[in-house]
């Protein structure tokens, strides 16, 4: 009788030892795992907030925004653009504006010091050796495509651009359009070529497309206001009359 007696004992307080003691190792081992998860989810959105510049706070926005409309109407938005759109006073837009061009300047200067190194790499590797020509339908270290093509830098509120455009386009010329300030936007563009009237049916046909500027135009380094209708002679990009 004395066993039972004593395995009736251990059962009983057993049964009274708090739910987590009677959890085997394994359980609790991912239990410890799902609670790192979102700290290390934290840690990461911390880390790219601050490559942008920006706070916890508002990287928490712009993840909020692109969950909503903004995220399905221009989901690959960056997130100085995204906030900026939809920023909730003057103040806050012009900061995300000069938060932007900042960070386009120091992109560009980190294109333009690549190009530096890679053309010197290039002469000393290959001197005297004549480079390859890249066809038209892929791009330069400028990121604009080739030399038997016009491309056509423009913004937006600008009644030259929209004439130079229209002549452009009378005169049967291909060019490849480029939008400076569009944010990324695709709805920006297209609402910009049919106020200026560009037509459908040779954007369909490749023979004008339509891009955003994504810094192009800055690391081109050409003078002058825009708009710009620019080709590329003997390797170097110049402004057209």
């Amino acid at each position: 009788m004395k066993p039972s007696i004593l395995l009736t004992l251990f059962l009983l307080a057993a049964a009274q030892l708090p739910v987590w003691a009677q959890q085997p190792a394994t359980a609790q081992s991912r239990n410890a795992q799902s609670q790192e998860r979102p700290v290390i989810g934290r840690i990461l959105d911390d880390r790219v907030a601050s490559d942008w510049g920006l706070q916890p706070q508002e990287w928490a926005r712009y993840r909020e925004l692109m969950e909503g409309p903004l995220g399905i109407y221009s989901p690959n938005l960056d997130p100085l653009s995204a906030l900026g759109v939809e920023a909730r006073s003057d103040e806050e837009r012009r900061r995300y504006a000069e938060m932007q061009v900042k960070a386009e300047a120091r992109r560009v200067e980190k294109l333009l010091a690549y190009q530096r190194a890679y053309d010197e790499a290039w002469q000393r590797l290959n001197p005297g050796m004549q480079r390859v020509n890249l066809p038209d339908d892929l791009p330069t270290a400028a990121g604009v495509r080739g030399s038997s093509r016009t491309a056509v830098f423009v913004k937006d509120g600008c009644a030259a651009c929209g004439q130079l455009v229209q002549r452009l386009q009378s005169s049967g010329a291909e060019f490849d359009l480029y939008m400076v300030g569009s944010r990324q936007d695709d709805a920006r563009i297209r609402d910009w070529a049919k106020r200026a009237n560009v037509d459908p049916a040779r954007v369909r046909a490749g023979s004008i497309t339509l891009n955003h500027d994504g810094g192009r135009w800055l690391s081109l380094g050409l003078p002058g206001d825009l708009p710009a209708a620019v080709r590329e002679v003997n390797g170097q990009w110049q402004r057209q009359p």
